[in-house]
Order: C-alpha cells, then sequence, then structure tokens
C-alpha cells in the first residue's frame, strides 16, 4: 500500500498538538510539556511515539474517562534522595517531568536521586526524561511498566508490557549516549506504525496461543488486546536466542515500576476492570546520578566519548558501511527532519484533520 508523505514543521506541529491537548481539557502550561515531549520523539525519528500517539493514546482516553486531563499529582513520601508519587490517573508527561525534575534535584545536592511513580499514565518517549539528567550533566535512567503484551520465555499469555529501561550518558560528542529501546523484540507502537503504512511485521515480533509466529499486522494490534498474541521478549522465541534475558530485564522493570511505589503490575495493567474500561495506572521510576560527585565531567565526557568513538573504528562486519553507537542515528534523524519537520503517512493526515476539524482550530493549513 503506498502512502502519500506530508512533511509539517515541527514548530507548527507542536503548536497544535498543544492546541489539542488544551482543546481537550489539559491545562495550558501541561498542554506545552505534553506536545513538547511528543514532538522530540518525531524530531530524533522514534515516529511510533510521537505524534502517531495523539489521538488514540491521549485524546481518545481523555474522551472515553479513562485519563484525567487535569494532573493532581501527589508526594506520598520523601527523603533526601527519594521521593514517591501519585500521579492519580492524570497525564504521563507532565507527572513523569516532573518526578525526573525532582530526581534530578536531589541528585544535585546530594549526588543520586530516584523517584517512584504510581497511577500514572503513557508517558511518552522514555528517552526525554533520561536527556533531561543529561543536560543537567547527569546520567538519567527511567523505567515504565505498560499494559499486558509481552509473554514469558516458554509462555504464551501476554504478562508484561513492554517495559523500556533506558539510559541517557553524558559525552563530548554532539550527541548524547541514549538507549531507548522496549524489553520485548518490537513494541505495540512500532507494529501501530506498521499497521498505519499497510505493511505485514516481520518474523519473530509476536507469537499467538499456540506458540506460532504472527506479521498479520492489523489483526495482531486486536488480538494483543484480547490475550491472544503477545509479544515476544528481547532475543525472541525460547532461550535459544537469548529470550530469557529480555524477559528477566522486562521483569525488572515490572519490579521497579511496581513494588517500590505500591502500584499496579501485570495484569492489574489492562485497562479493563469488570468488562469496563479503566485507568491503566501506570508505574515508573526515574533515576539522576550526578557525575561531579565521582569525576570531573569533562574527564567523564571524553572517556564516554572514547569508548564509542573506539567502538564505531572497530572492524566492520563484510558488506557494512557503518558501525553506530545508541543515540547516534536518532541524531542524525534530527539533522535529515530539522529542515522538514514531522512526517505524516496518510492516515496520520486524516488524523490530524479530524482533531483540526472536531476541536475547531483555525490557523492550521496544513498541506494535506
Amino acid at each position: 500500500m503506498n502512502s502519500t508523505i506530508a512533511w509539517v514543521k515541527f514548530d507548527v506541529m507542536e503548536r497544535f498538538m498543544t492546541d489539542v491537548f488544551k482543546a481537550a481539557g489539559v491545562p495550558d502550561d501541561d498542554a506545552k510539556i505534553c506536545a513538547e515531549i511528543l514532538i522530540t520523539a518525531d524530531k530524533l525519528g522514534i515516529d511510533s511515539h510521537g505524534t502517531n500517539r495523539l489521538k488514540p493514546i491521549y485524546i481518545d482516553r481523555i474522551k472515553a474517562g479513562i485519563l484525567s486531563p487535569v494532573t493532581n499529582m501527589e508526594i506520598v513520601k520523601e527523603g533526601p534522595t527519594t521521593a514517591v508519587i501519585d500521579g492519580h490517573n492524570g497525564m504521563g508527561h507532565v507527572i513523569s517531568k516532573k518526578a525526573m525534575q525532582m530526581a534530578i534535584d536531589k541528585a544535585r545536592n546530594f549526588g543520586m536521586g530516584m523517584v517512584a511513580v504510581r497511577n500514572s499514565s503513557h508517558y511518552g518517549i522514555a528517552g526525554y526524561y533520561t536527556l533531561m539528567a543529561v543536560e543537567a550533566g547527569m546520567i538519567g535512567m527511567t523505567g515504565t511498566n505498560a499494559r499486558p503484551s509481552i509473554a514469558p520465555t516458554f509462555g504464551v499469555e501476554n504478562m508484561l508490557g513492554t517495559n523500556p529501561i533506558t539510559f541517557g550518558i553524558p559525552t563530548d560528542e554532539e550527541f548524547p549516549f541514549l538507549l531507548d529501546c522496549a524489553t520485548s523484540v518490537s513494541q505495540r507502537g512500532k507494529i501501530e506504525v506498521y499497521d498505519r503504512a499497510g505493511k505485514i511485521i516481520p518474523h519473530g515480533w509476536v507469537i499467538d496461543a499456540d506458540g506460532n509466529d504472527r506479521t498479520d499486522t492489523h489483526q495482531i494490534l486486536a488480538d494483543l488486546s484480547t490475550g491472544a498474541a503477545a509479544l515476544t521478549p528481547l532475543g525472541g522465541i525460547g532461550e535459544e536466542g537469548g529470550g530469557y534475558k529480555g524477559y528477566g530485564y522486562a521483569t525488572v522493570v515490572e519490579i521497579l515500576s511496581a513494588a517500590l511505589q505500591g502500584g499496579s503490575f501485570l495484569k492489574m495493567l489492562t485497562g479493563i476492570q469488570n468488562g469496563k474500561r479503566v485507568p491503566y495506572r501506570l508505574g515508573h521510576f526515574f533515576v539522576a546520578i550526578n557525575i561531579s560527585s565521582f569525576i570531573e565531567i569533562d574527564a567523564f565526557k571524553k572517556t564516554a566519548g572514547d569508548i564509542l568513538r573506539q567502538l564505531r573504528a572497530s572492524k566492520k562486519m563484510p558488506g557494512q558501511a557503518k558501525i553506530y553507537t545508541a543515540g547516534e542515528k536518532e541524531h542524525l534523524t534530527w539533522l535529515e527532519r530539522k529542515d522538514r519537520g514531522v512526517p505524516l503517512n496518510d492516515e496520520l493526515q486524516r488524523e490530524i484533520a479530524g482533531l483540526r476539524d472536531e476541536f475547531g482550530l483555525t490557523g492550521y493549513d496544513f498541506p494535506f
């Protein structure tokens, strides 16, 4: 299926998303935070978590009454280096930006900071929060649980979320080390991107209730919600490819996203209770490590940069032109897109136009 791509400037799309969030009841400052985090994903080429998610994950959930547009987060416990926050089912972006800022502030004073969150919602691109730490001269870490999608090794039932664990590390290069990926082979957002493009997904991403490989993208999205299909953990099916490793990492994220804060986990995160849609009540954790508490920041950055440069300069596989390090492709995508903006396929163009018309937003003469 061919798709006509339309490009919209980043500042225009960010302003549009801000207006959509505001029209849906999100307060002005919070709407700006949500839009900023979504547009950051588009800038870095993580299209599965950018404009692509505006309608189905946020606006539709607000309209369904399972996501509160007004965020009333509560600090339920706090110490010098730690805190526990209850998000009361508000906007995950708003809760998470404030939580990571708390971790950074604590690390600035005491060397390290960690904040655990319960009763939150989808928080967008995880790397945004680790980049906050990087910009403060720190190492950032975050993780979140999610609605059940991954089957445990030797299982077929979707039990764990895609549960990313994400790291941001400063370097002396133009871009930081940024590792932002799910603990499954792939994740629901990427499958949604394939579905919008009318493409089948690669083999090994999804299994059915009998353990068979699935590639029928559109039906998979429906079956993931009913439990008739499950994502495979990082490493793939069984143990031969190391699937137990991805399963183990996903479990670590699940525990840290639920046990520290007394939050929900596994099947409690389906978004369904007694046959009715309810808030997802996700949990997150945020860690900031102040590098200057260990070593002078420029020395750290140089060592980190040397490691990455030596990796990229190492012997290449025959037929391969380049070795990349984490964060490099995102930086290259930004350089390619900074003057063009967000690429929107046909279906996403229809969604954006529909939101514009639904909320009566004027002044947006999109090229579609």
